[in-house]
């Protein structure tokens, strides 16, 4: 009788540990508010203090690493968390430019959960994942910028990369993404949009983004639209200075808007405002989107219908710190008066927040309008379930994050946006030599030849830029010459390369530009064309060679009208990891070549353009080393 009462108390103890377990972790599933949830929030507003509100307001800063619980940076998150009562973070890694230092999953959702437990209230936690996890982490599904999205033309690509994204986000502690770009790039020289965003046609970038946010919602992780009313027209880089939308209203409605209502429209959660001035909207010089009321709140809320969560970009960024100088801390209160209601990434938190808990307190910002915006960021964290379960599981990372057909994916897409521009028919495929013999640890030594030259021309030579691609070029041509060039070598290593060139059967040069937030090169303005030295080399090795070389580029579509001289030429829109080993299959034909492009490029190809050519393995090579190389 006892042995029958331990063995059923046994059971119930197992069962009873099962549902707890479940209801310890989150259990992310398609994004939905419902009765019970409503009310949590509800109950939950009129509990707060007005302290208290106004933090759930503030979205700051979060580099997921290894802390120690008494690590100076650890406790001044803690500390943050309580005297401000953050609504939430967005978490990020180290960056110190040109290096972004990449963590593990594991370290980031060990410190996500660290942070809820200290909260009162379950945290927001928002990441910029425009490329996927793999942005900000390693081990996740590599994808390709957003504009190789748009040279695939596949809205089932699109969707997948939401549906997974979220999936990995929601695994390490991450519920809403910074993501997707609804921006229209019909600006050949914007420095900072380019390839994150779709393309330069309104109808295709709006079916792109509806379909990730279809994919994004059903598995769990909240969307935003950016950058709001659009940045793709612009010269100038936000994050460095006031860019200006120049259109009038007839063409934003024809091409910057239609996105973001098709967006609206499939139920994108948040709407991100950019640093821009419109002056079709609001004519005011020292107002930008962010802080007039007339397009936040007369735009995108009375006219478009937007009742979800409107989010500021950056608050700490030039576009916007630059008008208040004098005090800082009114740029949130004039952005939360222009009808956001998430103020992100503050210069100065504590400045910040006491100028918006003065301007509630002296009634300069309604009561009213404080508890609806709170009221939306408490419904967001029902409807992902946080006022139940804040925590994930530490330990499910390995089965949910960088699956082999996620992954798998991640190349196909990436294999299928590449696109040829140009093609002598003189060049391409190139043909392989084999695969590189195998040798000893310490003691293997590379003989390297001119028969083909490959040029890596990057911002700056130490960075990984070009070494997955001279990985893959070496497993079919074990002697290739690699050359990695950047500004501040580029001169003084022209005779040498050219020298490489005139010596070569085939050259490859791979140009990797891509829009990277604030990037100033000696005191210029951001760019994503070639610097001068580069440029000078580049052009040079087109007067030497230019019948033999193939141009790849390695993001920036444009770069092929400031060198005319071009004959074969591959956009592979990325720098991803996915898209070096996409451009060296194409280079010799391992796939077929059918991209299209998502953008017009001025005097050498309009939109929808693209040389079609089957998978043609070429004279010289074997399917088995190309095959065994990609294994590798």
């Amino acid at each position: 009788m006892l042995r029958q009462v331990g063995f059923l108390l046994t059971v119930i103890g197992v069962l009873f540990c099962s549902s707890f377990a479940k209801e310890k972790y989150q259990q992310p599933g398609p994004i939905h508010l419902d009765h019970e949830g409503e009310k949590w929030a509800e109950k939950t507003l009129h509990k707060l203090s007005p302290e208290e509100k106004v933090g759930q307001l503030f979205i700051v800063w979060v580099r997921t690493e290894f802390l120690n619980v008494n690590a100076p940076e650890y406790l001044q998150l803690r500390d943050s968390v309580r005297k401000y009562h953050l609504g939430g973070f967005t978490m990020t890694v180290r960056w110190d430019p040109p290096f972004l230092y990449r963590n593990q999953p594991y370290e980031a959702a060990e410190l996500l959960n660290r942070l809820q437990q200290e909260s009162k209230l379950p945290l927001l936690i928002a990441a910029d994942f425009e490329r996927g996890v793999t942005m900000r982490l390693h081990g996740a599904t590599d994808f390709p910028h957003a504009m190789a999205f748009g040279a695939a033309g596949k809205l089932e690509y699109a969707e997948a990369f939401g549906r997974i994204t979220a999936q990995e986000a929601r695994a390490i502690g991450v519920h809403w993404n910074f993501f997707p770009d609804a921006d229209v790039n019909s600006n050949p020289a914007n420095p900072i949009i380019n390839t994150r965003s779709f393309g330069e046609d309104p109808q295709q970038v709006g079916d792109l983004v509806s379909a990730y946010i279809h994919g994004a919602r059903a598995s769990g992780m909240m969307t935003t639209v950016k950058h709001f009313p659009g940045h793709g027209d612009t010269a100038t880089d936000s994050h460095l200075g006031v860019a200006q939308v120049t259109g009038d209203m007839t063409r934003l409605k024809s091409v910057e808007l239609p996105p973001f209502q098709k967006a609206i429209e499939a139920g994108v959660d948040s709407v991100m405002v950019a640093h821009v001035s419109v002056p079709a909207l609001d004519p005011d010089p020292n107002r930008v989107a962010t802080t007039s009321p007339a397009i936040v709140t007369g735009l995108l809320k009375n006219q478009l219908g937007f009742q979800g969560i409107v989010v500021t970009d950056a608050l700490d960024m030039a576009g916007l710190t630059r008008l208040y100088a004098a005090h800082i801390g009114r740029a949130a209160v004039d952005a939360f008066k222009a009808g956001n209601d998430a103020l992100l990434i503050p210069a100065d938190l504590d400045a910040s927040y006491r100028a918006m808990l003065e301007a509630v307190r002296s009634g300069e910002i309604p009561p009213t309008q404080l508890d609806a915006s709170v009221l939306k960021i408490l419904k967001a964290k029902a409807a992902l379930n946080l006022h139940k379960t804040r925590l994930v599981n530490v330990e499910a990372l390995s089965s949910l994050v960088g699956k082999p057909e996620n992954l798998a994916l991640g190349q196909q897409i990436a294999d299928d946006s590449i696109t040829l521009v140009r093609d002598n028919r003189k060049l391409l495929p190139l043909k392989s030599s084999g695969t590189a013999a195998p040798g000893l640890p310490y003691q293997r030594v590379e003989e390297v030849r001119d028969n083909v030259v490959a040029i890596i021309f990057s911002d700056d030579m130490r960075t990984e830029a070009g070494r997955t691609l001279e990985r893959q070029l070496r497993g079919r041509v074990p002697d290739a010459d690699v050359i990695y060039v950047d500004p501040r070598v580029a001169t003084g290593m022209t005779d040498d390369v050219l020298k490489a060139v005139d010596n070569a059967r085939s050259v490859i040069a791979a140009v990797y530009e891509v829009p990277v937030a604030g990037k100033v090169m000696k005191g210029l303005t951001n760019s994503v064309n070639l610097s001068d030295a580069s440029g000078a080399l580049l052009q040079k090795v087109l007067d030497h060679a230019s019948e033999k070389t193939a141009v790849l580029a390695m993001g920036n579509p444009y770069l092929a009208q400031d060198f005319p001289a071009i004959q074969n030429y591959l956009c592979a829109f990325s720098n991803a990891t996915v898209s070096e080993v996409s451009s060296v299959k194409a280079l010799f034909g391992e796939i077929a070549i059918r991209g299209r492009l998502p953008v017009s490029i001025p005097n050498i190809a309009r939109r929808g353009a693209g040389v079609e050519r089957p998978a043609q393995i070429a004279q010289g090579g074997s399917r088995h080393a190309y095959s065994q190389t990609i294994r590798h």
